[in-house]
């Protein structure tokens, strides 16, 4: 059996390998277009801010390592140009030399993965506007920068890549303003989540321009001008294209193969295209969503790294199948962690899901324990179903095991109420005897069982002026003087609350107010034990003053108590 494989980073050659591991007699033949193969895409901002010293570190194995371990002939430099189906061939071009030839195949497996987005837009082809997609983009970035005199550069674009980007420039002394089209930074969060990153950003000495696209570029002597919609000038000395990705399908467009949305090449759940004897894996493939089961793109390493092995497993006789992805990923930000999977909220209502949220901020690990910082998460559900259709996690420590925790649980089907059974390892230095993912399960199923009603940012405006509702605060009278919510100026701390009860209206709804949301937790117990009516605030005044004013305290007050 000859197998081809245009493509040879994660997806192409984690297929490689495993068909050589299950069918040693196989010919198994990689074209990359590029001068590279088995490289680390994600670690590639990392080498430009010299994190990562050697670019031979980001190469997890090279055409000799291919062939001297695996039989596998690699070709570097060679682009294929055309699939002749009925032929089963492939034409090539020799990069080097411009010499074409043709390849036959019995089974052809596409990796061609994804391009950056370039707006057609004037100025766009100057030589000091940079994307980052391959080795050679990061070298070429690396020499533009130890070469020449960077002060300051245009990040355009708040995803993955566009701030990874930026905090390595950044760690080389140079200025960084980043511009995005939308209101936030990173689309896979919600809007009051990425508040935090935002605050952080700035911090940092970030320019943030948000609700911005630009119009133009313009070359001048000292650099770059940066043309904004809205009027405003900025003069850099680089940019960096990063506004997204889209599907590398030309090739399968041209040979009659099916296409899905985005132009991505659609998919059976055994990684064949419409043809049969053609493969496809990686960013340039339509797959299953895991949450929603509906067809969609997952351009990650992990997903495509795993539907290179399912390729390879159906190629060599076996019955494997890919199960769909639910887009779990995360990113640092200096020293903050922001992590997600699955829907976000936006994402949610779209589809038409009906769900609810619970927003909690608890501490990385115990906070006797020298070192706690509080981490904000929140997770959504299905109210129907109660399983958990999406997480986020924002904090400085301990997020990445929490989102693993909340997406493992996922996509094994469980409810959000099993959270708080989990058996999670404890001990100060890493955890609290209640894990934060534990808390989860106890906040939901309160909510679930009407133990606690709760209410969110967003409902603060319409609560403002209700004269048929009561609002109280029940943090202390230092904290309450600190800050407060619009409206909530009624002061009742929670340790008065009992022996000031008489004070409040029975016959009136009680929405209540505190720094996390553990107070005005016990407040409603209180007062719904005694016949009241109560709201609690998901996420407290600490949560909501980031919402409003994109600030984030990392010395916040560790409210550290527990939902039960």
């Amino acid at each position: 059996m000859k197998v081809v494989i245009i493509g040879g980073v994660a997806g192409g050659a984690t297929a490689a390998a495993r068909i050589r591991r299950l069918d040693e007699k196989a010919e198994i033949i990689i074209l990359e277009r590029s001068g590279f193969v088995s490289y680390a895409n994600c670690g590639l901002p990392y080498y430009i801010g010299g994190l990562i010293k050697d670019e031979h570190e980001l190469t997890l194995q090279t055409p000799e390592t291919l062939w001297s371990r695996y039989r596998i002939e690699v070709r570097t430099l060679h682009e294929a140009v055309s699939i002749d189906r009925e032929k089963k061939e492939v034409a090539i071009k020799k990069l080097e030399t411009d010499e074409e030839y043709r390849e036959s195949y019995d089974k052809l497996i596409l990796a061609p993965g994804a391009v950056p987005i370039i707006p057609d837009i004037p100025g766009i082809n100057d030589s000091r506007i940079y994307t980052l997609r391959t080795i050679e983009d990061a070298l070429h970035i690396k020499n533009g920068v130890d070469y020449n005199d960077i002060m300051s550069a245009v990040v355009i674009g708040g995803g993955f890549i566009g701030l990874e980007a930026a905090e390595n420039l950044w760690s080389l002394g140079i200025h960084i303003t980043l511009v995005d089209a939308a209101d936030q930074v990173l689309p896979q969060f919600d809007r009051d989540m990425a508040g935090f990153v935002h605050s952080h950003l700035k911090e940092n000495g970030f320019d943030l321009r948000l609700n911005r696209t630009v119009s133009g570029f313009e070359s001048v002597e000292e650099g770059i001008i940066v043309n904004l919609d809205n009027g405003d000038v900025i003069e850099t000395d680089m940019v960096l294209m990063a506004i997204g990705i889209t599907p590398e399908s030309g090739l399968a467009k041209a040979a009659g193969l099916e296409l899905g949305g985005r132009g991505a090449i659609k998919v059976n759940r055994h990684m064949q295209t419409s043809d049969p004897d053609i493969y496809a894996v990686g960013d340039a493939v339509e797959i299953k969503s895991f949450v929603t089961g509906k067809r969609t793109s997952v351009p990650l390493a992990g997903p495509a790294n795993k539907q290179g092995r399912i390729a390879a497993d159906n190629i060599a006789g076996y019955d494997s199948r890919y199960k769909g992805a639910s887009g779990t990923s995360i990113i640092k930000i200096y020293d903050l962690t922001a992590a997600s999977t699955g829907l976000n909220e936006k994402w949610a209502k779209e589809l038409d899901i009906p769900y609810e949220k619970v927003i909690l901020s608890p501490p990385s690990h115990a906070a006797y324990y020298p070192g706690a910082h509080l981490m904000t998460m929140k997770v959504l559900f299905n109210i129907n179903t109660w399983k958990i259709i999406g997480a986020q996690v924002i904090g400085y420590d301990g997020v990445d095991k929490r989102i693993d925790v909340l997406a493992a649980v996922m996509q094994s089907g469980g409810d959000i109420v099993t959270l708080k059974d989990i058996d999670l390892a404890y001990a100060p230095p890493f955890s609290s005897a209640k894990d934060p993912i534990n808390m989860v399960g106890y906040i939901s199923e309160n909510v679930l069982t009407g133990k606690v009603k709760l209410f969110y940012c967003e409902d603060i405006a319409k609560l403002k002026d209700r004269e048929d509702i009561q609002r109280i605060d029940v943090r202390t009278e230092e904290e309450h003087s600190s800050g407060k919510i619009d409206g909530f100026d009624r002061l009742i701390p929670i340790d008065e609350l009992r022996d000031r009860i008489n004070e409040l209206d029975i016959e009136k709804p009680v929405y209540i107010v505190c720094q996390s949301g553990l107070r005005s937790y016990i407040a409603s117990r209180i007062l719904a034990q005694e016949g009241f009516d109560c709201y609690s605030f998901a996420g407290g005044y600490r949560f909501y003053e980031c919402f409003r004013k994109d600030r984030f305290d990392k010395e916040g007050q560790l409210d550290c108590g527990v939902y039960i």
